[in-house]
């Protein structure tokens, strides 16, 4: 869809693709805070523990960098080496620490989120696979402004 403009005395409303309408003085710039690459959302050290037979769940730890001045929400993760992923929340309340589901992993505005098995972090459900130590593989990782990110996971050594 093309971005339609009208003039209302001062200001110019800008409908967007998106569905939204944007109203601004004349002259003003809209643009995205973007990363160091061009990207406002940026993935870096993403990681798994090497699992030794098929079937076992796995967390997918990794960092999450938020360059954009609004927040973004982690929504799923697509991993070749998984049946499904489900994304989780540590409740640390009366007694030891409790995985919840929650339907998105929040991350804010201009800040880094680590994702980690004692924090927010995606857990892959049934391994497909084993995975050795030294193996990497790719994840599309969804975000809902971000739009999905591919990234490699690399596998680490038994703990």
């Amino acid at each position: 869809m093309v971005a339609a403009s009208t003039w209302v005395r001062t200001l110019c409303c800008i409908a967007t693709s998106a569905g939204y309408v944007l109203i601004v003085q004349p002259g003003t710039s809209i643009r995205p805070a973007l990363g160091a690459g061009g990207e406002a959302i940026t993935i870096s050290d993403a990681w798994v523990q090497a699992v030794e037979k098929p079937g076992a769940d796995v967390a997918l730890s990794m960092t999450v960098r938020n360059a954009a001045e609004v927040a973004d929400a982690l929504l799923r993760v697509r991993c070749p080496v998984a049946n499904f992923s489900v994304k989780h929340a540590v409740d640390r309340g009366e007694g030891s620490p409790a995985m919840r589901e929650i339907p998105s992993i929040p991350i804010a505005a201009n800040s880094a989120t680590v994702l980690k098995p004692d924090a927010y972090h995606v857990m892959l459900v049934q391994a497909r696979q084993a995975l050795a130590a030294g193996e990497a593989f790719n994840c599309s990782i969804v975000f809902q402004k971000a739009g999905t990110i591919e990234t490699e996971v690399k596998v680490h050594g038994l703990p």
